[in-house]
């Protein structure tokens, strides 16, 4: 008799610690992100009726803005990824006299994401050679702008160009597309030559 309840014993524990293990909380995984695979890189030229050209990725394509025919307001286009609902704007003007308002509003504009950036570098760009100089802003954090500039030849033209994706701005899922987009833009500033 006392064999058996030693055996009925061991049988109780053993199944109470199976449902016990077996029915513990359980642990839900870490929200990931999807992977993303870029294109090889690969640029081709923009050179049309506005006064300045540059090598933008082949990946993209090039929309013009249409701007009223009174308009003093300059060109307008917009470089669009469909696949990766990101677009550049950029916005080109005549300097005349006005180098300092344009260059301060562009520093506005990229300041204007402080509340939501974890930081905000400046890199300084300059191309003597062809006459190209600006400011890169790498706006970093949850802001609706992830990269920020401007490049002017400091006499005649000017061009402001900002980063926008179409989706709610996360850095961590958005890092290594921002990452990839960033080389683009660096790229297409370097490649600008004026007309």
């Amino acid at each position: 008799m006392k064999r058996n309840s030693i055996i009925s014993f061991f049988v109780v524990v053993t199944v109470f610690f199976t449902i016990v293990s077996c029915g513990s909380t359980p642990v839900p995984k870490p929200r990931g992100y999807y992977r993303i695979d870029f294109p090889e890189k690969s640029y081709r030229l923009f050179d049309s009726v506005y006064p300045f050209k540059f090598k933008y990725p082949v990946y993209g394509r090039v929309i013009p803005k249409e701007i009223p025919e009174n308009s003093t307001d300059g060109a307008w286009l917009n470089i669009e990824f469909p696949k990766y609902k990101a677009k550049i704007h950029l916005s080109y003007k005549d300097v005349r006299g006005n180098l300092n308002v344009l260059t301060e509003d562009a520093r506005k504009f990229a300041y204007k994401h402080t509340m939501k950036a974890d930081a905000i570098d400046e890199q300084v760009f300059a191309n003597k050679d062809n006459r190209v100089y600006g400011i890169i802003y790498d706006i970093r954090g949850n802001s609706a702008s992830s990269l920020q500039f401007y490049v002017t030849d400091s006499v005649k033209h000017y061009i402001r160009g900002a980063l926008y994706f179409r989706c709610e701005p996360n850095k961590d899922s958005l890092a290594p597309v921002i990452d990839f987009f960033s080389k683009d833009i660096v790229y297409m500033i370097e490649s600008l030559r004026w007309k």
